[in-house]
């Protein structure tokens, strides 16, 4: 059974256990200003804003969907296995300009929160981990010191401590402190 799910991924999808993590849709909008509008998630992130202005999903997924950007962006969809459609998001940014191409990438997720504490997360970190679609040799993570539990999805899927640091949270309108986090693949 499984190996017809896999068989069947949509191009651009990666198999991620309970869920596909697939390219985003422009019917993904309603869900992402639904969940990225709670302030929980927005609050977790560092770009989203709280409240979410008028527009700002449709924004994000025309950004998401163009081809060629520095940002892949994968939704976390569990329609396939009786879930919903939209649980999370999870993108890989690239940190190097081309001619300094050192293979860095920066991991970034968010779950709705109906769906925190399922593993959700986990099971995508490790999904884009094994499929490094990128084909980056490092991976950095950064979570706000006051999320614990993102914390621990990413030493769960074999992430080092590397230090601390502080960033901008635009829902917060605020410097957060942050642990940083890398995961060396080569």
């Amino acid at each position: 059974m499984m190996l017809d799910k896999i068989a069947a991924l949509p191009e651009g999808a990666i198999a991620a256990g309970r869920f596909v993590l697939r390219p985003v849709r422009k019917s993904d909008a309603g869900l992402f200003a639904m969940y990225a509008g709670d302030k929980r998630v927005a609050e977790a992130t560092r770009s989203i804003p709280h409240p979410l202005p008028p527009g700002a999903a449709e924004a994000f997924v025309t950004r998401a969907m163009q081809a060629g950007g520095d940002e892949d962006v994968w939704v976390m969809d569990g329609a396939a296995s009786g879930l919903a459609e939209v649980l999370g998001v999870i993108s890989l940014k690239r940190m190097d300009e081309t001619k300094w191409d050192r293979g860095q990438s920066e991991i970034g997720y968010w779950v709705a929160p109906a769906f925190w504490n399922t593993g959700f997360a986990s099971e995508a970190v490790r999904a884009l981990i094994a499929a490094n679609p990128q084909g980056s040799r490092t991976i950095f993570a950064e979570v706000f010191q006051d999320n614990a539990g993102s914390a621990r999805v990413l030493t769960n899927a074999g992430f080092q401590y590397l230090g601390d640091a502080e960033t901008f949270s635009v829902a917060r309108g605020a410097r957060v402190p942050t642990w940083t986090y890398i995961r060396k693949l080569d």
